[in-house]
């Protein structure tokens, strides 16, 4: 049984012109040419433009189609082909929403009458630290808190920057009052310090791993201390240090309770 293109057409809800451009590119040659240069489409070929037209829906281009359906093993080619365009599939639905979050806060910037602030929009509260956020607690750390941040309007995001920059005078100001990092002041505002981490995703405080979370605000510390832009922050470098200090009593208090 044989059908002709135009029969084909119809019945696939193809074009004519889309199944001469398969047959020009060898994609789906028909089962021969008459003499008047009509093509002529058996079951094997209407079987194959079946499967073109499924993969065509996943969004696979027309030259790895021909690689899927001309390979050997057609089964596990395919499975592979699918697997790959998968990922490339993913890989673009993660650059769309990053893109979505940027219209998202520039256009609520703009009903806000603000100008678009390009810290806010393009970066997250701790860009600047990725390389050892993913080295010491790994990449899906580092994903969910700039998931996280990203995921916030603009309102959201000024609000917990002001309340972070708080919570950092805050330090200064018990300092500068001349306690020490164990007494009860400097140790009652660690722990809302540890809160604050706990509100993070992607923190071994959020997961409430709490061997984890020593760990991790023993090296928040260590960064505080060393880190010209913490000691800013700060206010002052003997701010950043007591913070420092205060933050690593109260963790091996916990140790010590633990």
């Amino acid at each position: 049984m044989e059908w002709t293109v135009s029969e084909v057409a119809d019945r696939a809800g193809i074009s004519v012109r889309t199944l001469r451009h398969y047959h020009r590119i060898g994609l789906l040659p028909p089962d021969r040419v008459g003499a008047n240069g009509y093509r002529h489409y058996g079951p094997v070929a209407v079987a194959r433009l079946q499967r073109i037209l499924l993969l065509r829906e996943t969004g696979m281009g027309l030259p790895e189609i021909r690689a899927v359906l001309d390979a050997p093993e057609t089964p596990a080619a395919e499975v592979r082909a699918l697997e790959a365009h998968l990922d490339r599939l993913a890989a673009e639905r993660d650059l769309l929403e990053r893109r979505i979050a940027a219209v998202e806060h520039t256009l609520d910037m703009r009903r806000q009458g603000l100008g678009p602030r390009m810290d806010v929009m393009l970066q997250g509260f701790n860009d600047a630290y990725e390389d050892e956020v993913v080295e010491r607690w790994g990449r899906d750390a580092f994903d969910a808190a700039h998931g996280w941040w990203h995921g916030m309007g603009v309102r959201r995001q000024r609000a917990w920057k002001v309340r972070a920059e708080g919570l950092l005078t805050r330090w200064r100001e018990i300092q500068e009052e001349g306690h020490a990092p164990g007494s009860a002041a400097a140790q009652e505002h660690a722990d809302t310090h540890l809160a604050w981490f706990a509100e993070i995703p992607g923190t071994p405080a959020h997961a409430g791993d709490a061997a984890t979370t020593a760990g991790m605000v023993r090296g928040v510390a260590a960064g505080y201390e060393a880190d010209p832009e913490f000691r800013r922050a700060f206010g002052s470098a003997d701010a950043a240090r007591f913070a420092a200090a205060a933050l690593r009593s109260r963790v091996a208090h916990m140790d010590r309770l633990a």
